[in-house]
């Protein structure tokens, strides 16, 4: 979700608190966004726990991995699907975009291309260097009709 949207949601609820029961409910809004936000909170220390206790870089099936990715999937989404942290790239993709790839046990590994937070693109590398059945998680520009 855009962050814009959050905070004008926090504000609606805090402003609708408020013109309903006057500072009880603006009380009373305001603490519906703080437990929203230590939820938010708490899941992402979970995640980042159960990914710590695994290996950099590994998933258990890098083919599932690639049938499960989307287009626009947050950092934590895919850490979620792995429980791993990905190792990351040296070499940055177009437009600074930052890459990062996981591998499982048979030698495949997924490669996903991340901008501004979201997974831009993708694709499936199996062992011996071919793309093989490759994941490309976005149609080319000419395939969607952008110039």
């Amino acid at each position: 979700m855009n962050p814009w949207i959050g905070w004008a949601l926090a504000l609606g609820v805090l402003a609708l608190g408020y013109a309903q029961y006057g500072w009880r409910g603006a009380l009373l809004g305001g603490t519906v966004v703080a437990f929203w936000l230590v939820l938010q909170f708490n899941r992402a220390l979970r995640v980042m726990r159960n990914a710590g206790q695994s290996p950099v870089g590994h998933v258990a099936s890098a083919v599932m991995l690639n049938a499960r990715l989307k287009p626009g999937m947050r950092m934590l989404d895919i850490v979620t699907l792995t429980r791993s942290l990905g190792q990351r790239l040296e070499d940055a993709g177009e437009g600074g975009a930052e890459r990062w790839r996981w591998r499982d046990d048979g030698g495949a590994s997924v490669e996903v291309e991340m901008q501004g937070g979201r997974c831009r693109r993708w694709k499936l590398l199996r062992e011996g260097g071919d793309a093989g059945d490759a994941g490309d998680g976005a149609a080319p520009d000419a395939a969607r009709g952008v110039a």
